[in-house]
């Protein structure tokens, strides 16, 4: 069985190289929240001289934390304005914090209850609820970024949050030669895929925000077959062999993971960040998912 893999890469890490060579790698994805000390144009120069495809990953409607929030505190500042009825419920960093929004006033998340540890920039924020209105698409750092890739001549866009046509249509606005792979990662996204599956685009499963997104966890498992059923060439990505970060010894549920992805018919894998800074990790999910391939 064929199976390929998109890489996240690290601006810096020494290792690239010998992650872009892997036999599996079919692309590399620079996640615009990482920190740079050179300019958005200079970044990718550098990555696209690394031979692989590289894909741009703006972010979108995607709420993301903007400054750092020290416990106890009583306000967050996220990255778009926003509108709810509250009190109302936030999930952070994929799920992994809870706290309990009393107000909004415009970005700034005012909080009844929160997180017990600092939340730095570039952690999502979830806030599930039918009413939520995000103001604006794309930020001004993905603005730049598509002005950089123009001028490099670069095409491939990984759009965070898509829910519209209109989302697809602003990026090609920017960049109109834009490839756009679409990230689906919440219930809108998903009555997108219903509406209108491929047709505006390739899909991804981010099963790192939809997880959190579809509020039932067996949910997932239904959004993960719509995504495939309605785009066989979908790409499927986040909490792929996450625990070779912490261990050297993949847990097994994370192998039966993989295989019911791959059962599910997905053939494209992008690794996250967790598993992606280390070059032995990295390597070592590339390796694992190419045996687990081999199994079917």
């Amino acid at each position: 069985m064929k199976v390929q893999a998109i890489v996240t890469v690290p601006p810096y890490g020494p290792f690239l190289k010998d992650v872009a060579r892997h036999p599996l790698v079919c692309g590399l994805r620079l996640n615009t929240v990482m920190p740079l000390k050179e300019s958005p144009a200079e970044v990718l120069q550098r990555l696209s001289a690394l031979g692989q495809p590289l894909w741009v990953d703006l972010k979108g409607r995607q709420l993301r934390v903007v400054g750092a929030a020290i416990p106890p505190y009583t306000e967050v500042r996220v990255s778009h304005r926003l509108r709810v009825p509250t009190p109302v419920d936030a999930f952070l960093s994929d799920g992994d914090e809870h706290a309990r929004i009393a107000a909004v006033d415009g970005d700034r998340l005012i909080l009844e209850d929160g997180p017990r540890r600092l939340i730095g920039p570039g952690e999502s924020v979830n806030i599930i609820h039918p009413a939520l209105e995000i103001e604006g698409t794309l930020t001004e750092l993905d603005r730049t970024y598509l002005a950089a890739m123009y001028e490099a001549g670069l095409k491939r866009v990984m759009l965070s949050y898509v829910e519209a046509p209109s989302d697809v249509a602003e990026v090609q606005a920017l960049l109109p030669d834009a490839e756009v792979l679409l990230k689906i990662e919440s219930q809108r996204g998903l009555a997108f895929v219903h509406k209108h599956g491929a047709g505006h685009g390739r899909l991804m499963a981010a099963r790192g925000d939809l997880y959190v997104e579809v509020l039932h966890p067996h949910r997932i498992v239904g959004a993960l077959r719509d995504i495939i059923v309605a785009d066989p060439r979908a790409v499927v990505a986040s909490r792929i062999f996450d625990s070779l970060a912490r261990f050297p010894v993949p847990e097994s549920a994370d192998i039966g993971d993989v295989a019911f992805l791959l059962g599910l018919g997905y053939r494209t894998f992008m690794l996250g960040d967790q598993v992606c800074l280390r070059r032995d990790s990295v390597l070592e999910a590339l390796n694992l998912l190419e045996a687990v391939a081999s199994e079917f």
